[in-house]
């Protein structure tokens, strides 16, 4: 079922996901906000796994295990 939101985490190299919730700090939250990481935005995985690579829009990031558990997405069907 692709109406459920996940971590990061489990998702899957190739996998898309629209992001839902960031959980974590609140100067850790505005650094992603800042850096184009927020809530509605679409982002790729590029390489999954510690560290998960992940790309929104031209940027990449790269984030590890506990971090990835803090993004929550809503996979997306077809990718970006």
């Amino acid at each position: 079922m692709r109406d459920e939101i996940l971590p990061l985490e489990l998702l899957h190299t190739g996998d898309s996901g629209d992001i839902t919730d960031i959980d974590g700090e609140p100067s850790w939250i505005n650094r992603m906000a800042e850096l184009g990481v927020r809530i509605g935005s679409r982002l790729r995985v590029v390489q999954a796994g510690s560290p998960c690579l992940f790309q929104v829009g031209e940027s990449r990031f790269s984030v590890r295990g506990e971090c990835a558990m803090r993004i929550f997405v809503r996979p997306v069907i077809g990718g970006c």
